[in-house]
């Protein structure tokens, strides 16, 4: 207990902080809870007058920063007289759930009056004294000069860490550039290592800026390894965490588990398995959760990096008959459910799976990724925040998401897929993820467990875990809008001159320096393999060019013989029927199947709705197909068969399995070479490289091993000298070629003044912005019915996650017409970048036009999602919704736009109208 002279040098010191900070002691008082001295010390730094960085770990509380912003602007102009004293604050974060979650947080303290929300789905209370938007919408004011922003006085960007975002990020930087100078920034971020470097930069353009990094957990978190069934601390203590010291026990534990790998006690004794080498059973998905629950570590997240395994992860929990909620708790989350999907059509709720979904929620089990509903997920949000829901598993897309911190976070591997490859975790995803482990001001400490597999070093996770930071990197680059938009409002040279102010050519200006270094290094290592690959029977750099170019030959081959594999493929699929009974060759569903469905829709690759002998129905593609599908026999199918029902599954897999027929069928041997073998160039390549003088050195594979190293390092340091050279004022080279593009096309004038068409284009925001605006002007969209220019227009927005190979179909008519006149416009802006060294405007993708085309006729939901040009099969139903909302948003920009005719803007708004139905209606009120 203190003594009275110390509660008495307290009270004194509290008496003078008040004194000093006035407005931070009125917003001490009604926050229920002491500041954290990170936040106190940024709350003073705003109350002096200077902007702001906090940097801290996921949960520390950096939004109680953001939210002084708030109070700020509310108690208004020292001195001043309510209501003309009253200053404004916009509060921007990244994503449009953060949006709503923090206006209904501010609402709740200040009164639906006071605050108000505009996001690209809703504008609520706009000229509101403090309001909450996302970053583009800011974005959007500034270049407009909208009125709003008329006593602007703070700006809170949260989770400022966002402008790193390759396809985003360069916003934040747009708008920390463009602020009035009169705003005050309040930048909220997670631990970078660099926050100095970023800070110097804000201070160059914002004026004086405090930073204030805190790398303090509030909740302590534990990290541990799941071996088996056994866990194990990561650490011994927290002196061990600051060192990487793994915990000996652990460290012992997992080479005696390898060691037995190794001897073959692991293997499994599954059929023909005894001698396959090791095999690793790692502990079941419903064993970890049950062991969460005795253990008291309920609620968890469970990471896992697929949208299929977070869903498999649930059905595992639910076969494996776990529940997690008592009687109580079901009756309540059956009450939410019920009461948030009423909205949804009943027979669209059977295609999305909702009757399984509800099953999983009420025992307390759920996934959540991209791929679901949006409404889905929210529920699945609200149920696990309410402590209903207590075990959801979860792809990382949740870790960057709204707060929905857990006592638990699992991750089941360290490797992820990013779009393009597979690729290890990244110590600043790690911190990410684990980040929602403990929650304050309910959990004592949180917990983190990796999932230990052979392929996992315990000292690799300890690397991760100790290194809580990592370095922020500008994603900034000058796009045809921005270049308008910069042009109109302050002039060519200035907008040139802004630019150079943005932190991505600060970083660039920095980091030559190192570059220069490394290229001068790898000439030096060039030259060094280079006399190791000489040969003394002649020139081996020619010798070494004919191998390569034998390999990209079998290549080019290799490539064409697959397209016509799957040109086969696609022609035996059309020709099935139902009751044919074919064999899947490989992949997950490899097998015997028989057809429910043909699918012979007249659109698209043919998608068969088949039901393996595994007692799985679902379609499959021609990407299933390493040689053209055979009919093996014929069974009957009933005829109202339910594909949904188990039993009648059972009982058609039993008829599929009871033909006799072998499950693999006869293994063929390796792919001939008789094709490649009869390529003339080939051949007389391969004649060339056996008469070379160098094909007969006895050391040649060594000579050809140090020239392949040279080979790769000279490419690696052509790219360095393309990076130094095109660093150095980088930025204003690429907008004084983007200027230069837009003249030329009409957008700008020769005197550098917006033309009418650069002030159409000055509106559209989109990745594909300058192909927009020649479509507009070309009239291209003219003449189409509403269903067809929501399926036009999808082109040019929609990405697929994964690249397909052949080209979608199309509606026939006007969608094609249209569409074929957009290529043509794409391939002319392509050639015209790619002429100036300008980044080429992505192609335009297909693969949405048929389910929008559906769903804007008025199609039923299961339909449209089967008509996707998925490779696996259906379209989900999240990223259906996810992209047709961006198909609305561009409708939106084509409705209001100057430069469409009367007749366009009218079918536009009835597109919008018609798309916005169903599962969308929902999500365009929410």
């Amino acid at each position: 207990m203190s003594s009275p002279a110390e509660r008495y040098a307290a009270a004194r010191r509290r008496a003078a902080q008040a004194s000093a900070f006035p407005a931070l002691d009125e917003f001490s008082l009604d926050l229920g809870f002491d500041l954290d001295d990170f936040q106190r010390e940024a709350c003073e730094a705003l109350e002096r007058g200077s902007g702001v960085l906090v940097c801290a770990p996921t949960g520390a509380g950096k939004t109680v920063v953001g939210e002084f912003a708030v109070h700020l602007a509310l108690r208004g102009r020292p001195g001043g007289d309510a209501p003309a004293a009253r200053r404004k604050c916009f509060y921007t974060t990244p994503i449009k759930a953060l949006s709503n979650q923090k206006y209904h947080d501010l609402v709740d303290r200040y009164g639906a009056e006071q605050v108000g929300l505009l996001t690209g789905d809703n504008a609520i209370n706009g000229d509101a004294s403090v309001v909450v938007m996302t970053t583009e919408v800011l974005r959007n004011m500034l270049y407009a000069g909208s009125a709003t922003l008329e006593g602007l006085a703070y700006v809170v960007m949260d989770e400022v860490h966002y402008l790193a975002d390759r396809f985003r990020g360069g916003v934040w930087e747009e708008v920390i550039i463009h602020l009035p100078e009169s705003v005050t920034l309040v930048s909220l971020s997670a631990t970078v290592s660099n926050a100095e470097e970023f800070a110097d930069w804000l201070v160059t353009v914002r004026g004086e800026t405090a930073v204030v990094v805190s790398e303090h957990r509030p909740v302590p978190l534990w990290q541990h390894m799941l071996v088996g069934k056994r866990m194990f601390d990561l650490f011994h203590d927290a002196d061990a965490a600051r060192k990487h010291d793994v915990h000996p026990e652990l460290l012992r534990y997992t080479r005696d588990t390898m060691r037995r790998l190794e001897l073959g006690e692991g293997r499994s004794a599954g059929p023909g398995g005894g001698r396959r080498g090791p095999r690793w059973r790692g502990p079941m998905r419903p064993d970890i959760v049950d062991r969460l629950d005795r253990e008291g570590l309920l609620p968890a997240i469970l990471f896992i990096f697929s949208r299929a395994g977070c869903d498999a992860a649930v059905q595992q929990c639910l076969a494996a008959g776990l529940r997690l909620t008592s009687p109580e708790e079901r009756a309540e989350i059956r009450r939410v459910v019920e009461s948030r999907v009423t909205a949804i059509p009943g027979e669209d709720l059977s295609v999305l799976g909702y009757w399984e979904w509800l099953d999983g929620l009420e025992r307390g089990l759920a996934a959540h990724h991209a791929g679901m509903l949006p409404a889905f997920k929210e529920v699945v949000e609200e149920l696990f925040v309410r402590g209903l829901v207590k075990a959801v598993f979860a792809t990382e897309t949740l870790a960057l998401g709204i707060n929905m911190p857990a006592r638990c976070v699992v991750l089941e591997r360290l490797v992820k897929f990013n779009g393009e490859a597979h690729v290890d975790l990244t110590p600043g995803e790690y911190t990410q993820l684990t980040g929602r482990a403990g929650r304050r001001g309910i959990d004592v400490e949180g917990h983190a467990v990796v999932v230990w597999s052979p392929e996992t070093d315990p000292r690799h996770v300890a690397g991760l875990a100790s290194t809580r930071t990592y370095p922020l990197r500008s994603s900034f680059r000058p796009s045809y809008n921005m270049a308008v938009n910069l042009v109109g409002s302050v002039g060519a040279a200035p907008a040139r001159e802004l630019l150079e102010s943005s932190f991505a050519q600060f970083q660039a200006d920095r980091s030559v320096v190192g570059l220069a270094r490394q290229v001068q290094r790898n000439t030096e290592t060039i030259e060094a393999y280079g006399a190791e690959a000489a040969c003394h029977h002649g020139d081996f750099d020619e010798y070494f060019a004919l191998r390569v170019a034998i390999a990209d030959r079998e290549r080019a081959i290799a490539r064409q013989g697959q397209s016509q594999r799957k040109a086969a493929a696609v022609a035996s699929l059309e020709r099935l029927r139902v009751g044919d009974v074919i064999r899947v060759p490989s992949g997950r569903r490899a097998g015997l199947a028989v057809v429910l469905d043909p699918a012979t829709g007249g659109f698209g690759e043919p998608r068969p709705l088949v039901l393996t002998q595994d007692r799985w129905a679902g379609r499959v593609t021609p990407g299933d197909f390493t040689t053209p599908a055979e009919v093996l026999t014929r069974i009957r199918v009933p005829k109202h068969f339910n594909h949904r029902s188990p039993a009648a599954r059972r009982d058609l897999a039993a008829a599929v399995s009871g033909t006799g027929l072998d499950r693999h069928g006869g293994r063929r041997g390796g792919r001939s070479r008789q094709a490649a073998g009869e390529d003339h160039r080939l051949s007389q390549l391969r004649v060339e490289l056996r008469a070379h003088p160098c094909h007969a050195c006895p050391d040649r594979e060594e000579h050809a091993r140090w020239a392949e190293r040279r080979r790769r390092l000279e490419r690696d340091t052509e790219e360095l000298r393309q990076r130094v050279s095109g660093r150095t004022g980088s930025l204003a080279r690429t907008f004084d070629r983007i200027v230069a593009l837009l003249t030329a096309r009409g957008y700008l004038a020769a005197d550098g003044e917006v033309t009418d068409a650069g002030r159409m284009l000055a509106r559209i925001w989109t990745e594909a912005d300058l192909l927009v605006a020649e479509c507009l002007r070309r009239r291209v969209w003219d003449g189409l019915s509403p269903a067809e220019l929501a399926a036009a227009v999808s082109v040019v927005v929609f990405e697929a996650r994964r690249d397909v190979d052949e080209r979608a179909s199309l509606p026939r008519g006007g969608v094609a017409d249209a569409v074929d006149e957009t290529l043509k416009l794409w391939g002319d802006i392509e050639a015209d970048e790619a002429a100036r060294g300008l980044a080429v405007t992505r192609e335009p993708d297909l693969g949405f036009a048929w389910p929008i085309y559906r769903w804007a006729r008025g199609e039923a939901l299961a339909k449209v999602l089967a008509s996707g040009h998925q490779i696996d099969g259906e379209m989900p139903a999240g990223d259906f919704v996810r992209w047709a909302r961006q198909v609305v948003d561009l409708l939106g920009q084509v409705a209001d736009s100057g430069g469409a005719s009367t007749e366009l803007r009218g079918t536009a708004r009835q597109a919008i109208a018609a798309v916005n139905r169903g599962v969308l209606a929902y999500h365009a009120s929410a």
